[in-house]
């Protein structure tokens, strides 16, 4: 009998032929992801380190880079990802990996992640089929105006406002005429680049079946920030219910997707804006309602009648990097130190005003080693590359983040 043998290679490369003929055989999945910056991410690569420091972030980082601790390419991920300012604006695009986070030239591939990278990675693990991921994302944005959605009808000035414009000697009628032309701008900018991808698949995603098709599957939002410092819209977001405008939008927002993606009962998750960690860690309680508030309304869709059962909520302050904000208090205390020691505070050592400027940093040198601990200072050097309303610039955070949304929204159904 005559054996007839296939060299290893040979073999190996109709086994890929067959895989990439397998997965292309299938419906593409798409997944919108849309914010602000958070969404663009600002976790720099050189982050990934500290993660292997922590026995919850570790199995993620594993998933994320290869045998030589580079960042992996997701071979079955492909993202289209608009972003960019007033000037630039721009699109990249190519299979999925690290460096589609924010980005200082839109088509370039950057040094950081947002959420997408391990939501790629994880949606990649848990499906058969080919994913497309459709990320819009632009820093500094609001839901009550830039991503007002439609049916919420116009942005309305609070008496408060007005008040405040006029004791300011600013024209009503030119402050309401600016106001209406933002309105709703970059919501119309993020469902245009949706439906340009959507048009053309395969200038983003080249085996792309066309017969096959696609389904929308899933929506993340990731924003909030400038809604929950926006006192002016929000007068009363210390109080309970002082954000619900806030909820009625993101209401509004997720029906008019679903309409105008013409998916009924896509799945949506909104990633509960999270920056300060939990709030019983909080070292001031100044902030507490009001963050405490706008959580609750970032969160609430997910107990309307109409939305129960497909949309949910991520609250990401879980994610919180508490070693890196053990840190930063510390340093708010060095810092509040050589304010005590230059203003001569009765309560600190310079209360005489014997101290000379060597003295005073020679004495806050002295504070800071007695307080912070290289171990501290050596962690953050690789953990942190960012502010804190940038969860730290950490992937420690950014990499779990993204994980829930993949979590939260894909299904093998």
């Amino acid at each position: 009998m005559k054996i007839v043998t296939i060299p290893i290679l040979t073999a190996f490369f109709l086994f890929c032929c067959f895989a990439q003929v397998s997965i292309a055989d299938r419906p593409l999945k798409v997944f919108i992801l849309c914010g602000q910056s958070n969404m663009e991410g600002h976790a720099k690569i050189s982050t990934f380190e500290a993660m292997k420091m922590d026995p919850v972030t570790k199995p993620i980082y594993k998933q994320m880079v290869d045998s030589m601790g580079d960042p992996v390419t997701c071979e079955r991920v492909w993202i289209s990802y608009f972003t960019g300012g007033r000037d630039n604006m721009g699109e990249g695009y190519g299979k999925l990996t690290a460096g589609y986070g924010s980005r200082r030239v839109p088509a370039e591939m950057g040094e950081k992640i947002g959420p997408e990278f391990t939501f790629g990675i994880y949606a990649q693990n848990a499906l058969k089929e080919p994913i497309l991921i459709i990320k819009t994302a632009w820093g500094g944005k609001s839901i009550h105006t830039d991503f007002r959605p439609p049916s919420a009808g116009p942005y309305v000035f609070n008496e408060n406002e007005l008040e405040n414009f006029k004791r300011r000697g600013k024209d009503i009628k030119e402050v309401k005429a600016e106001k209406a032309e933002q309105t709703g701008r970059f919501y119309g900018l993020m469902m245009d680049h949706v439906n340009k991808v959507l048009a053309d698949i395969k200038r983003v995603y080249p085996q792309y079946n066309e017969k096959k098709g696609y389904k929308v599957a899933g929506f993340a939002w990731f924003q909030g920030w400038n809604d929950m410092v926006a006192s002016g819209t929000y007068p009363n977001r210390d109080k309970p219910g002082g954000y619900d405008a806030y909820t009625d939008c993101l209401a509004h927002f997720i029906r008019d997707v679903r309409k105008d993606l013409n998916a009924p009962k896509m799945k949506f998750v909104i990633g509960v804006m999270g920056v300060g960690g939990p709030l019983d860690k909080y070292a001031s309680p100044r902030y507490v309602p009001i963050h405490g508030n706008f959580r609750n309304a970032m969160a609430a869709p997910v107990e309307m009648p109409e939305f129960k059962g497909n949309v949910f909520a991520v609250r990401t302050a879980k994610f919180w990097d508490m070693r890196l904000k053990e840190l930063e208090d510390k340093q708010t205390q060095v810092k509040q130190m050589a304010g005590f020691l230059k203003s001569k505070h009765q309560e600190h050592a310079n209360k005489d005003g014997s101290m000379s400027a060597a003295d005073q940093k020679e004495y806050i040198e002295k504070y800071r080693k007695k307080l912070i601990s290289e171990k501290e200072e050596a962690y953050a050097r690789i953990a942190k590359s960012n502010g804190g309303y940038h969860y730290y610039g950490s992937a420690k955070t950014m990499a779990q983040i993204g994980k829930a949304f993949a979590e939260a929204l894909v299904s093998t159904d």
